[in-house]
């Protein structure tokens, strides 16, 4: 399994911190069920550690028309909204969600060029949360390409507490190519012109990198 950048000084931390209290418990105890159930929990949480930095293969559809899922996770908002950083008007919004279990890598949506990238300090809502999208941490993306133009905004909630953005103004995107990651539980809107036709529904659960949100007009 490969494992993204991201996750490798946590991990080797876990890694020690654990391993340096199941030595304590051992060396004071002496051994004995409660070093083994300690024993036994420490492997379920360096699992569970490792596993939120997994970083799999994604095979992206081919059709520069397409519009592809920016992250794992499943579809909780599809509305008409106020979009008011960058467009400043009526925007058509799809939120996904992505529990701590999913894959946390984010992919570009669609192809073309960074047209404006910022950060914004912010609170820890919980993702779900209908402020969370403009009240907590997160950082926007704007892609332009002949088709017209996708914002999306990574969301840092309640169990996020870093968002990592490597994209910056003037870069090329490509489909279904990386462009940053959220530790530990978090969301993504994208904001379309109304209209936009959307392939996925309430409830979906999506495939970063692989699913189709939806298609340019």
């Amino acid at each position: 399994m490969r494992l993204h950048k991201e996750g490798f000084a946590i991990i080797l931390g876990t890694t020690a911190i654990l391993a340096g209290l199941n030595w304590a418990l051992n060396f004071w105890l002496g051994g004995g069920l409660a070093c083994d159930i300690a024993l036994g929990m420490s492997l379920v949480m360096y699992v569970l550690v490792v596993q939120f930095f997994r970083h799999p293969q994604r095979n992206t559809p081919e059709g520069d028309h397409l519009v592809i899922a920016p992250a794992d996770g499943k579809v909780v908002v599809i509305e008409e909204v106020d979009e008011t950083e960058f467009f400043k008007d009526k925007r058509l919004q799809v939120s996904i969600f992505m529990s701590p279990l999913n894959v946390h890598v984010n992919r570009y949506p669609t192809w073309g060029k960074v047209i404006f990238e910022k950060y914004h300090p912010g609170k820890y809502l919980v993702a779900w949360h209908p402020k969370s999208s403009t009240d907590n941490e997160r950082t926007t993306v704007v892609v332009e390409n002949t088709y017209g133009q996708v914002l999306f905004r990574q969301i840092a909630g309640a169990l996020a507490r870093r968002i990592v953005c490597y994209a910056k103004e003037g870069h090329a995107a490509r489909t279904g190519a990386e462009y940053g990651f959220i530790k530990f539980g978090s969301r993504i809107d994208l904001f379309f012109p109304v209209g936009t036709p959307i392939n996925v529904k309430l409830g979906d659960k999506t495939v970063g990198g692989e699913t189709v949100v939806a298609q340019w007009k």
